[in-house]
């Protein structure tokens, strides 16, 4: 886990941290595994996915074997890194 990773996740609740960890360790889990795997409710694994979610820790996909559910796995730390370059606005200042 790097260490934008671990700011991220300081200010979120005991449920996501553990959400997040097991996902760092084992991979790819739809909620019905994070459950099992957790021993959390599966409200409390949809709260955390939310948390995580909206702190950019979780990337969710679609489950190969059923379109219905999605997995959910760490997000890739360069997507969640600004773009190099001017920003459009700066761009647009400029002209």
């Amino acid at each position: 886990m790097d260490e934008d990773a671990r700011e991220r996740l300081e200010s979120l609740p005991p449920s996501a941290k553990l959400v997040y960890y097991v996902l760092d360790a084992e991979g790819r889990f739809d909620q019905t595994g994070l459950a099992e795997e957790t021993r959390l409710s599966t409200r409390t694994v949809r709260f955390a996915i939310e948390k995580l979610a909206e702190a950019d820790l979780v990337e969710e996909g679609f489950c190969p074997t059923d379109a219905r559910r999605s997995v959910y796995e760490p997000a890739d730390p360069a997507d969640s890194e600004p773009a190099s370059g001017p920003t459009p606005s700066a761009v647009a200042a400029e002209d």
